[in-house]
């Protein structure tokens, strides 16, 4: 008895010595794909919608064999479709979503009092937490829920036939409705979230090698700044089968909130993650500067965003003068620093350990706004 007892007393010691333990990050043993081409991620697009016409009513007259004045059989047209924006949780992005959408018009009114045939809707599908503006910049369709629907542009009604205009002075009427004519609007189209966490840092910081050494993603790398135009998205997976989104965006530059550079579309693109990764090329002299000038352009641009979780990286801590000058930056600020190198692979196991405690200890579940 004594035994069981100490044997349960091991078990529980071990479950909540498990359930207090950090997840760990797993390596990818499956080889990344050898294709050249290279997908970015989408998250904001421009489209155009335009909804299906109604068919035109139809001027008939029903002649018999026995009554030649049988009167108008003209039938109506069928509505046009409309198009309409799906929330759906297997889309990730709006790569698929094209920049014209055209539904079909519906089908002309026939003779014998035949009704010309509704053209069917055109449901786009769009990822979780897609936010619909008009060309005001008013959101009008906020799809934080999967399986609900904005109705970008309405289908115009089908045409009346002659058969509707029969009257007591008018017997045999030959006259007809033309289909209405189907909405034609435009939206900005954005993911309120993008990833869990986004890289921020200068141009050839390190940003697209990082995410090539932790994710399977395939960012273009190359020695010259700007190499990374659109943004690219990687999934870290950790033991108990939890994955986290890290974007590799575009780099930054001074007075990118003048719109210098890729300006206001790439702070778009750090505004739309939940915590931020700063990334320095510790072989450059006075990295704290650079440090400074990254929180400063977000700072203008939103000043919310650095009152966001964020972690400073020390990157290229494999080149010359990074040791000496990781301990300059040490002195220039108290936020925890992470030493790494990117390229050799070194200490990146510590790195997404605390990207999964910061994404732990936030509600990951709930939309970013």
């Amino acid at each position: 008895m004594f035994n069981s007892f100490k044997n349960s007393i091991k078990l529980l010691y071990s479950v909540s010595k498990y359930s207090q333990k950090v997840a760990q990050p797993l390596r990818s043993r499956k080889q990344k794909s050898l294709r050249n081409s290279v997908q970015s991620f989408v998250d904001v697009k421009h489209v155009r919608v335009i909804a299906g016409n109604g068919g035109d009513g139809c001027i008939s007259f029903l002649s018999l064999w026995s009554n030649e004045n049988a009167g108008p059989d003209g039938g109506d047209g069928g509505n046009g479709g409309h198009v309409i924006l799906e929330s759906a949780h297997d889309i990730k992005d709006l790569n698929l979503v094209p920049s014209i959408i055209k539904a079909e018009p519906g089908e002309n009114g026939a003779n014998r009092d035949c009704h010309g045939k509704n053209a069917q809707n055109f449901k786009v599908p769009v990822p979780v937490g897609t936010i619909i503006k008009n060309d005001k910049g008013i959101v009008v369709g906020d799809l934080s829920e999967p399986g609900l629907m904005f109705v970008a542009a309405r289908g115009g009604a089908g045409g009346k036939g002659n058969h509707f205009f029969i009257s007591d002075t008018e017997q045999a009427p030959k006259i007809c409705e033309y289909g209405a004519k189907g909405e034609d609007l435009e939206y900005t189209v954005e993911i309120r979230s993008m990833a869990h966490m986004g890289l921020i840092g200068l141009p050839n910081a390190g940003k697209s090698t990082l995410l090539r050494a932790i994710s399977r993603a395939r960012p273009k790398v190359a020695p010259y700044p700007f190499t990374t135009l659109k943004p690219h998205l990687g999934m870290v997976q950790y033991d108990d089968y939890e994955q986290i989104a890290i974007a590799d965006l575009p780099g930054l530059i001074p007075d990118s909130h003048k719109n210098k550079g890729l300006g206001i579309q790439f702070l778009k693109h750090a505004e739309r993650c939940m915590g931020l990764l700063y990334i320095l090329d510790m072989s450059l002299p006075e990295p704290w500067k650079t440090l400074n000038m990254l929180k400063f352009e977000l700072s203008q641009f939103n000043d919310k965003l650095n009152l966001r979780p964020q972690i400073i990286i020390a990157n290229k801590m494999d080149l010359e003068d990074s040791e000496e000058n990781l301990e300059i930056l040490k002195e220039h600020t108290t936020e925890l620093i992470i030493p790494i190198s990117a390229k050799v692979g070194t200490n990146l196991e510590e790195l997404l350990i605390r990207i999964r405690i910061i994404y732990d200890k936030n509600n990951v579940g709930e939309s970013i706004k």
